[in-house]
């Protein structure tokens, strides 16, 4: 029989947090450089520069990944010959020890996590609480895996319930597309088969704490039936040319990982969770001897990849003096650096903006002739004029883009990932474009903007309106004023250059 004090519990659990919000897994990286390196489309292979970039700038200045810190993953296999020095519950444990690792002052992390869903989504403040799973095993010791997962990524998790017969991989090969960008690709694909519902979507979730390796797997060729279904599905995925944010290219998953178990003979539930470019998480061992020790990786480890901004390639844009006929001079696909002044806002900014004008009340910001930046940032320290700042998935604006555009006066919106039909047709309508940055650069972005004030809303927290200015901020032109999406155009022309590149596998 082992002890284990709450303390070391909790102090493994914040420095659990704050590890996986700096630093990418290893395996992680070194697939991604693998894809940078064999990605033809130029703006998939800028996107993934990006991606490598801010990973290494994270891992230097130790600050989060993306400004999506996530809902945190607990899953514990606790031995039966431990005990735990505690009057507390581990969730109570757990929590406390995420508190610690969110509002830690060298690095705090933007809280998410709301305690009403329905009603008052009233902020937590310290993003709890986490997520627990506790599994009872034999033995003495305490076997814990501790993840982060975004918003974007989780909200394209997908259940169904297929017949027996059915086919698992028809039934990815449909659904993938349907999910979109949102999840910011490249990443990975974690799958549960069988058992409940409940249980198909926590295989899923567990698969994706288990290392990438599908290099190695292609290199020693599959061992079992479960390894070829993951390469089948790993090719005929990544032949549908979706690619790196979605904008068409030769890698949109790193890896495919499955996890089955027994089911009832009339069900095969399966469940799908993408895992995005902001893969977090870490393993570690309790054995009472205090908290676990985690190792940062060498710098070394990283690629030889240093994203700078490309003047020759993009053109640069003073948003201060940006007109309609600028606006629609932009090409789908062509890159941008922005520079001046634009505003920021995302789901909650736009709903209060929506009941104020329903009510014929005036808006606290002009947004006329404005350009807004859907994303919500994580608190500056030290001498940052902001942290993290990536986007926020598009199309949850979606509803409010006709709003914003026509009653309003906006110009153009930048975000991550697709817009939805309406949107695109408001975008062709108003004559308005939308630009898409990385999803997954968060803290590169941050660089680019040098001032930072809250103009409208700041009860919000993170969600407030800001103004952000802005020196060579890069976008890609996702929707141009003619409503030509890169999101429809990209992968569809890399579906095709694919087919001929390398022929489907059977």
């Amino acid at each position: 029989m082992i002890t284990i004090s709450e303390d070391d519990l909790i102090q493994s659990v914040a420095d659990a947090v704050q590890f996986i919000s700096i630093y990418h897994p290893l395996d992680y990286i070194q697939h991604l450089a693998r894809a940078y390196e064999r990605e033809q489309n130029p703006a998939a292979r800028d996107a993934i520069a990006q991606i490598l970039t801010n990973s290494r700038l994270c891992a230097e200045g130790h600050r989060p990944i993306c400004q999506d810190t996530g809902v945190v993953n607990v899953f514990l296999k606790i031995g039966m010959n431990v005990r735990f020095d505690t009057q507390r519950s581990l969730q109570e444990l757990c929590d406390e020890g995420v508190r610690q690792g969110y509002t830690h002052p060298d690095n705090p992390l933007r809280a998410s996590m709301l305690d009403d869903p329905l009603f008052s989504r009233r902020n937590t403040g310290d993003n709890t609480p986490c997520m627990l799973h506790v599994e009872l095993v034999p033995g003495d010791i305490v076997q814990a895996q501790v993840a982060a997962k975004g918003g974007g990524s989780e909200n394209k998790s997908k259940f169904v319930m297929l017949n027996p017969s059915d086919s698992l991989v028809d039934w990815v090969l449909k659904t993938v597309p349907q999910m979109g960008a949102g999840w910011c690709p490249p990443g990975m694909l974690g799958i549960g088969v069988g058992g409940t519902a409940e249980r198909a979507m926590l295989m899923a979730k567990q698969s994706l704490m288990q290392d990438i390796d599908m290099y190695e797997l292609l290199q020693r060729g599959p061992q079992s039936r479960l390894e070829e279904l993951r390469i089948e599905l790993y090719h005929k995925v990544n032949a549908l040319g979706i690619g790196a944010q979605g904008l068409g290219g030769l890698t949109t998953v790193l890896d495919i990982k499955i996890m089955s178990c027994p089911t009832h003979a009339a069900s095969k539930p399966v469940a799908m969770i993408p895992n995005c470019a902001a893969t977090r998480h870490v393993h570690f061992t309790l054995d009472g001897s205090g908290p676990a020790a985690l190792m940062p990786p060498a710098l070394s480890e990283w690629p030889d990849v240093h994203w700078t901004p490309d003047y020759k390639a993009s053109k640069q844009v003073d948003m201060d003096r940006l007109t309609r006929e600028e606006v629609a001079s932009w090409q789908p696909g062509q890159r941008l650096l922005l520079s001046g002044h634009i505003l920021t806002g995302r789901d909650a900014a736009h709903k209060r903006i929506q009941e104020m004008l329903q009510r014929g009340e005036s808006v606290p910001v002009e947004f006329r002739d404005r350009v807004i930046y859907y994303v919500g940032p994580v608190n500056p320290v030290r001498d940052e004029v902001v942290g993290p700042a990536g986007p926020t998935t598009s199309t949850r604006m979606d509803a409010f883009t006709d709003m914003m555009l026509g009653e309003l006066g906006l110009l153009a919106m930048i975000g991550k990932a697709e817009r939805g039909p309406e949107a695109i047709e408001s975008i062709r309508r108003h004559g308005s474009a939308y630009l898409m940055a990385v999803g997954g650069s968060a803290y590169l972005v941050s660089k680019a903007i040098r001032t930072a004030r809250v103009v409208g809303f700041e009860d919000l927290g993170m969600e407030a309106i800001y103004e952000f200015e802005v020196r060579d901020m890069p976008v890609t032109v996702a929707v141009d004023s003619q409503g030509v999406s890169v999101h429809e155009t990209g992968p569809r022309e890399w579906r095709q250059r694919i087919a001929q590149i390398v022929p489907a596998p059977a």
